[in-house]
């Protein structure tokens, strides 16, 4: 069936692109386009779609430029960006207000505007894919025996009862994302803990303290061989490894959109979510004429047709409602379900937990460099911290 799909999906794209082309020609004008999104694959992929759409990109893979900080580092530096896309709701809201010296999203409204729902930042950026942070148990005799586990909050599950796994270091944007829906129910905006409650801090070590770590990467392979129970991933992945779930195990997950063996604990609170966003940087040195590609190129980039041959070929999810409909009908995977508490606003602010996370960011991986969490080793874990006498001014910043 996918292959199908995958077929009509190249044949609509073909179309469109044919179509786009005969309105205008902008080969002549080169859009330099910096992105995280930039796999070799991906950045060949949308290199050779754009040709046949009629635009020439300049665009770094990722064995020049990797990660969301070197790219938006290099464009500020270089200051010779049209198009920035990619990135999260950290980084927009940090771009869109003006945090970096020689980068300035230009205002522009798209056609697929209200295509994108909630993840925009109107006049400036819209949403292209979305992924989100997991947290998922087996439920067969190897995991919860058809216990089924629901929490009020991330948190809870170092209360679970079950054997769960955990990162084994402090950097990544995964393991980034998995400490902000740990910390998500004890943000303080008056705390000088980097503006989360001592109680969060107590709680995210108990989950590093009684955690597993067995160096794997995230948390797949562990719940698949069926070391833990209870586990997190991304979402962007996760139907792709359980349909090579028996590769790696002799007890493997089973079943994808039905899953047989396993399912995601159902939270009341929802989950992070990460969405990757389109903008325009706006060059004074660019002439009316360039500026117009550079337009034509977003507009086309963000289409409904565009982004479901983009999500099909490399198996995300898009914002836009027309390529969701296009690739799944009535058919949403339950992962890309669950509700959203990245853009709620944290009480006591006028910030979205994203931004809330954004303004602290820094002052959490200090916090948490500084008195050692995610340790490797069990054998080798520091002592818990004295919580009630720290020096939270010293501890927020870098050693």
């Amino acid at each position: 069936m996918k292959k199908f799909v995958s077929l009509m999906l190249a044949l609509v794209l073909a179309l469109s692109l044919c179509s786009f082309a005969a309105a205008e020609d902008y080969t002549d004008v080169t859009i330099r386009i910096y992105s995280n999104s930039n796999s070799t694959e991906r950045a060949t992929w949308l290199q050779q779609a754009a040709k046949q759409a009629g635009f020439t990109i300049s665009m770094d893979d990722n064995s020049v430029l990797s990660g969301d900080v070197a790219a938006i580092q290099a464009a500020n530096e270089n200051k010779d960006g049209d198009i920035i896309f990619g990135l999260n709701e950290v980084r927009w809201s940090q771009l869109v207000n003006g945090v970096y010296e020689n980068l300035k999203v230009m205002d522009w409204t798209p056609s697929w505007a209200e295509e994108v729902g909630q993840y925009k930042y109107d006049g400036k950026a819209y949403g292209l894919v979305i992924q989100n942070i997991l947290m998922l148990y087996r439920n067969d005799e190897l995991g919860t025996n058809g216990q089924e586990l629901h929490f009020e909050h991330w948190a809870d599950i170092v209360k679970c009862g079950y054997k769960w796994y955990r990162q084994g270091k402090v950097g990544g944007t995964t393991n980034g994302n998995i400490n902000n829906s740990m910390l998500y129910a004890f943000t303080d905006p008056t705390s000088p803990a980097g503006g989360i409650s001592i109680e969060g801090w107590k709680t995210l070590w108990a989950y590093c303290q009684g955690g597993v770590f067995t160096g794997d990467s995230y948390g797949f392979d562990p719940l698949n061989r069926g070391d833990v129970q209870v586990s997190t991933f991304y979402s962007s992945s996760l139907y792709g490894k359980v349909d090579d779930a028996a590769s790696g195990s002799d007890n493997p997950l089973r079943g994808a959109l039905e899953p047989e063996n396993w399912a995601l604990v159902d939270i009341a609170d929802g989950t992070y979510y990460i969405a990757e966003y389109l903008g325009i940087l706006d060059r004074a040195d660019r002439s009316e004429r360039e500026t117009e590609a550079v337009k034509a190129f977003a507009e086309w980039f963000g289409s409904a047709e565009t982004q479901a041959a983009w999500a099909d070929e490399f198996d995300s999810f898009p914002c836009n409602a027309g390529a969701v409909a296009d690739i799944y009908g009535e058919d949403i995977p339950a992962i890309y379900t669950i509700k959203n508490f990245s853009l709620n606003k944290v009480e006591g602010t006028d910030m979205t937990y994203a931004e809330y996370v954004g303004a602290h960011s820094s002052e959490w991986t200090n916090i948490m460099t500084n008195l050692g969490f995610y340790w490797a080793d069990n054998s080798a874990a520091p002592a818990e911290p004295d919580w009630e006498n720290l020096d939270w001014a010293t501890l927020t910043q870098k050693k």
